[in-house]
C-alpha cells in the first residue's frame, strides 16, 4: 500500500467475491482495523483459524501472517476496513501493539458505544471522498476511533492465565517507558533495569509476543518517528536523526534505507505528494 490511509467498506457483493476466491494467508506493510457490523469473518492468524460473528472490531498489527475472509450471516455483510500507515498515527500505534499483540479481535458488548465507532467511521470515510481530504484530520479522527474503541476493551476481562498475563503486563510496560524515552540513545539495559529484569528475560519476552529483540522495537520506535517529523515538519534530516540519537547523518540515512527501501529524502518528497 503507497497511500499513508485508506478505508473502505464491504458489502454482501465484495464477501461473495472475496470468499469465493480468498488469498493465500500472507503479511502487509501497513497495519489493518476492521469494524465488522453483519457478517461473519473468518480469520486466521497466529496460525489458527477463528469464525467471528459481528458486530466486532478486529486489529491486524503489520508484518502478522493473517488472512480474513468476510461471509454472509443471514445474507447480510457489511464491514470497515480501515488501513494505515505506522508513521500515519504513529502514538497510538504502538498503544494498538501493546493491546492486542495476543487478542486480535474484540466482541463490542455496548450497543451505544458500537453505534459511536461506526459513526466515526462515516466521518473518516466522508472525508476521505472529499476531493482535497485533509489528512491531518483523518489521523485525528482515527485516534478518536481507536481510544473509543480501547475504552471499551478496557472494561472486558481476556481470562489469559498467569503466565500470558505477567508476560502482557511487562509489554506493555515496556512500550510505555519506551513511549517517555525512544527520542534517547538508551539501550536494552535501560528498559531491562526499569522492568526490574535482566536483559535476557526482556529480550525472551519481546521475540515470544512481538517477534522483535528489544533492539529492533526501539529502532522501530524511532524510524516511526523520523517518519513523523520527515512528513509533518520542515525539519532538516541530519537534526530529525540528532533529536533521535542518531549522531551521524549518514548513519541515520543508511538505517533509515535499510529498514524503508528508501532514503530520509525520498520519503519525504513521496510523502509531500501524497499530501498535496
Amino acid at each position: 500500500m503507497k497511500e499513508l490511509f485508506k478505508i473502505f467498506k464491504i458489502d454482501e457483493e465484495e464477501a461473495i467475491k472475496i470468499s469465493s476466491s480468498p488469498d493465500e494467508p500472507h503479511q502487509h506493510n501497513y497495519e489493518e482495523l476492521i469494524v465488522g457490523m453483519h457478517g461473519q469473518l473468518e480469520h486466521f492468524i497466529d496460525f489458527k483459524t477463528t469464525i467471528i460473528d459481528a458486530p466486532v472490531v478486529s486489529f491486524v498489527t503489520k508484518g502478522k501472517l493473517h488472512r480474513v475472509i468476510p461471509k454472509l450471516k443471514n445474507g447480510q455483510c457489511e464491514m470497515w476496513v480501515l488501513r494505515f500507515k505506522s508513521e500515519f498515527i504513529p502514538e497510538t500505534t504502538f498503544q494498538l501493539y501493546s493491546n492486542y499483540h495476543n487478542h486480535a479481535t474484540l466482541y463490542v458488548q455496548n450497543e451505544t458505544r458500537f453505534k459511536s465507532i461506526i459513526k466515526i467511521c462515516e466521518v473518516i470515510n466522508g472525508e476521505m471522498r472529499q476531493e482535497n481530504p485533509e489528512l491531518n484530520v483523518v489521523s485525528h479522527l482515527l485516534s478518536a476511533l481507536i481510544l473509543t474503541i480501547e475504552s471499551e476493551r478496557n472494561k472486558i476481562k481476556t481470562g489469559e492465565g498467569d503466565w500470558a498475563s505477567n508476560q502482557n503486563t511487562t509489554i506493555r510496560s515496556f512500550l510505555k517507558i519506551l513511549e517517555e524515552n525512544y527520542q534517547r540513545p538508551l539501550g536494552v539495559e535501560f528498559y531491562a533495569d526499569k522492568l526490574f529484569m535482566s536483559t535476557r528475560n526482556l529480550n525472551l519476552i519481546c521475540k515470544n509476543i512481538l517477534d522483535q529483540t528489544v533492539t529492533e522495537i526501539i529502532e522501530t520506535r524511532r524510524l516511526i518517528e523520523a517518519k513523523n517529523q520527515l512528513t509533518h515538519s520542515d525539519k532538516h534530516i541530519s537534526e530529525i536523526g540528532f533529536n533521535l540519537g542518531y549522531n551521524d547523518k549518514a548513519y541515520f540515512t543508511n538505517v533509515f534505507k535499510k529498514r524503508t527501501g528508501k532514503t530520509p529524502s525520498e520519503f519525504r518528497e513521496e510523502m509531500k505528494k501524497l499530501f498535496s
